[in-house]
Order: structure tokens, then sequence, then C-alpha cells
């Protein structure tokens, strides 16, 4: 009998959240008076409305758009402030933002995943409503957040970063080698990389993270700056290893993406087949005229200090002092041959950092005009989420303000257009911040 009462309770519950969630995804959502930013102007629209239906933005028009003035109707009054897309970041590690490294390693992968949920909800409250995972266990997260159960980014994982042995992301220490026949690291029972040494083995560890739910799969192609015994210079799996994940990825309708500064590291992993180089800040010319060649996306990093490099050894540091040093460069090719690029930040193991997530945008404006580096952080970024193809967990247009687009949205107290630094203080200058139609901010009027 209790048994039975309990049961019946449960069932009760779901109900109801089941009802409220129904009843979320069909609400109405008007914005009155709007300049718009769609992720793709130069210029903001005329005062315009903006008619959100459940998740989807149904109407935009520069008349009054009629609605049903129901118990689920919300009328926001604009007053002229700036509707713009929810922001994303390209390269994000959902699971090592908080933690340090050493924390990583030695926490229960529990409470680091509750560490991420908080984060994950702070990201949301920056306003960035998409992110793409490139390393680490968040498939759990993401559930969670795709059920509701926390607020949070919209989350496209790459699960476990494929590695070689002594490559980036390898965290091995020198005394757990030789590592014997089958047996794991302890980054690798956490799911944060895992170290592949042939075709088949890569094969094989790309499949795991396409079954667990990857959107794209991540490889490092070269040398990096975090992991302890990885020369930056180095180029690492040879063009067959970088096949094989290719070939497992395309199977699954999907794409590889590779960490590569160095052109070594970049022109190994097109020849390969690899759609999307991270970070790219070592290239030369005649790579960056490659990637443009062959329509390769470049989801790269403003990288203009050593940021929390000053925690890391000195030999990491020089390395990083390397990287920032080639950020002007980079950027410049990226102008000269027009290449594909999107807008990531790569923040690991600092939270005093990732509040400064949206100062990246900003940050681009030493190359590019405030409209276009908030289209590269919300358009491009969009197109470039559309890559994933079969495996594109939230199909539909993101990053854009129009007729048809998923309903990220941020009202934005000013003109980023004019000021892009209001972009950088999300706590006083983000009015709303919606999220598939559902407002997770909204603050009242002064």
């Amino acid at each position: 009998m209790q048994r039975a009462r309990a049961a019946f309770i449960i069932l009760a519950t779901w109900t109801t959240l089941n009802t409220a969630a129904a009843q979320e995804r069909s609400a109405v959502t008007l914005f009155e008076n709007v300049r718009i930013f769609d992720g793709k102007s130069q210029a903001l629209s005329a005062p315009s409305n903006v008619l959100v239906r459940g998740n989807l933005i149904e109407r935009i028009a520069t008349t009054d758009i009629p609605v049903d003035r129901r118990a689920d109707t919300r009328i926001i009054a604009g007053g002229g402030r700036v509707l713009m897309p929810g922001l994303s970041d390209m390269h994000w590690h959902t699971m090592m933002v908080r933690p340090t490294p050493a924390q990583m390693l030695a926490n229960d992968l529990g409470y680091t995943t509750l560490l991420a949920g908080a984060e994950a909800t702070a990201t949301l409250m920056r306003g960035f409503t998409s992110v793409r995972d490139m390393g680490g266990p968040a498939f759990a997260l993401k559930r969670a957040i795709d059920e509701g159960l926390l607020p949070g980014p919209r989350i496209y994982p790459s699960g476990a970063v494929i590695t070689v042995t002594g490559g980036h992301g390898d965290f091995r220490e020198l005394w757990e080698l030789p590592q014997s026949i089958g047996g794991t690291s302890r980054v690798e029972q956490l799911g944060g990389s895992i170290v592949a040494d042939n075709p088949d083995e890569i094969r094989k560890r790309a499949r795991e993270q396409l079954m667990q739910g990857a959107s794209q799969i991540k490889l490092t192609a070269g040398g990096g700056v975090a992991s302890p015994f990885s020369p930056l210079d180095v180029t690492t799996f040879t063009e067959a290893e970088l096949r094989a994940a290719v070939e497992a990825a395309t199977s699954w309708g999907t794409y590889v993406a590779t960490h590569a500064y160095t052109p070594g590291a970049i022109r190994r992993s097109i020849e390969a087949g690899v759609k999307v180089i991270e970070h790219g800040h070592l290239m030369d010319e005649p790579t960056a005229r490659l990637i443009a060649e062959k329509n390769i996306w470049l989801s790269t990093q403003p990288f203009v200090d050593l940021g929390g490099a000053a925690a890391l050894p000195p030999t990491q540091q020089a390395q990083m002092r390397q990287v920032v040093a080639g950020t002007e460069t980079m950027y410049g090719l990226v102008k000269k041959f027009n290449i594909k690029v999107a807008f990531g930040t790569d923040i690991l193991f600092s939270k005093a950092l990732a509040e400064h997530q949206g100062q990246g945008i900003v940050d681009l404006t030493r190359w590019f005009a405030p409209a276009e580096a908030l289209a590269m952080a919300t358009s491009a970024n969009g197109e470039l989420l559309a890559l994933s193809g079969a495996r594109n967990p939230y199909p539909g247009k993101i990053g854009v303000v129009e007729e048809g687009a998923l309903a990220d949205l941020l009202l934005v107290d000013g003109n980023p257009l004019e000021d892009i630094s209001l972009i950088a203080d999300p706590a006083n200058k983000f009015i709303v911040i919606m999220k598939d139609g559902i407002i997770y901010k909204e603050i009242g009027p002064k």
C-alpha cells in the first residue's frame, strides 16, 4: 500500500512538472519597441516588435503585433533598447572552469559536476546561451540542463579529448609510465581526455564519444600550453591516425576539430579531412591561404595577455607568451584571406577569468568593428554549431534574430554597436536573458 501511494505521489509530481513545462513551451512573449541587432547586420533595425511563441521567434514587425492576453503571455516594454541574439562561446570547457588541475584530478566526479553546474548557471547569466564544449565529461550536465533541472547554456559536447602519448591532454605523471596494457589513468577514468596511439584505437575512442552523445570529436594535433609534457612545436598524430577519427565522425554525420597552433599541425589536420582548427595562433601565410582555400573553420580566441598563465610553471608560461605574441599576426591573416572565423575563450581553471567571459568579445575590437565582433559571437558561431549536422542536439537557427530562429535573446540597456563594453557588464546591462523561449533574467523598471 505504501509503495503504491509513493508511486502515485511520484507520478503526480512528474505530471505537474511536465504540465508546467508544456505551458512554458506554449507561452508567448512580446518584446515591444526594440531596436534589433540581428546577428549579421552592421546597423540596428528601426523600432520593432518581436513575438516569441514557445521556443521560436514567430514574428518580427515594425507595426503592432496583436496577441491574446492570456495568463502565460508576457509583454516586455523594450523602451527603445537593443534586442540581440544570445552569445555563444565556441571553445569552452564546462567541467574545467572552476577546479584547479589538481582538484580536477582529485575530486569526485559528482562534486566536479555540481561545481560545473553552478558555473553553467553563471555562464547563462553572462548572456552565453550556447557553448561548444571542447573537452571534458559534460554529458551528464548537458542532460540535466536540457531536462530543466538547472539553468545553463546549450552544450555541444565533444566528450573526452583524444590525444597521443605525451601529447596535449596527456596529464599522466612520469611515475605512471609505462602504462600497463588495458590500464587507464585518472584523467581517462574521469572522461577528460584519453590516450590513443594508432588508427584503430583512435577510431574506437572517437566512436565511444559519439556513443555518449558527442556532437563533434576533438583531437590534439599539436602541442599545447597547459599540458606538462607537450612542447608547443610538436606535431603529434599521423595523418592516418587523424583520418581514422575523421572517418568515424563522418560516418556519424559530424566532424572533427583539432587543437593546432603551428603550420605543421594545421596542415596535417586539413590533409586528413578535419573541418575545424582550434586556435591557430602560430600559423604562417601559406597555411592561412590553405585554410581559406579549403573553406576550413578557424575557431580561435583573442589571447591578448597571459591571463591565468601566471600560475603555470615557467616553461608553460613561456609557451603562453608565444601564443599571445602570435595573436596579432593570426587575426591579420584572418582578415587578409577572409577566413571563416568563430569566437571562443578557452578559459581554464579560473572562476575569476570566467566572470569576464564577455571581455573576449570586447577584445576582438582590436581587429574588428563592434558589429563584426558581435556577429562572430552570434551568427558566425551559430553557423559553426550547425556543422554537427545529424548530431546537432539543438536543431534550429542559433545566433540570429529572425523569424523561425530559436528564441535565445538578450535585451541590452544601451547600444553595443556604439559601446561594445556593455557586453562585458552583463549584471547591469543585460535587462532580459532568454534561452529557448524561457526568461531566466528580467530586471524590472528602475
